[in-house]
């Protein structure tokens, strides 16, 4: 376990960059264009810079940025 310790500017700036970094992996997600293998490797970073926003932001702003549940397709 390691720890960081940063003012509250240093904070926003932290949760602003992960923000972004989630919506433009959701936007590149849900992109039909991108081989499958790919969007495995843009999942596991997705979990991971989740993660850590999930320790900057309030629960209330974290639920915008939870990947939707892909839907299956019954045969």
């Amino acid at each position: 376990m390691l720890g960081l310790l940063i003012n509250g500017k240093e904070a926003q700036e932290m949760e602003y960059i992960l923000k972004r970094e989630l919506e433009e992996l959701l936007l590149d997600l849900s992109d039909s264009r991108i081989d499958d293998r790919v969007k495995k490797a843009m999942e596991e970073k997705y979990k991971l810079i989740f993660g850590l926003y999930r320790r900057f932001a309030h629960p209330n702003d974290c639920v915008r940025y939870i990947k939707p549940l892909k839907k299956r397709v019954h045969k």
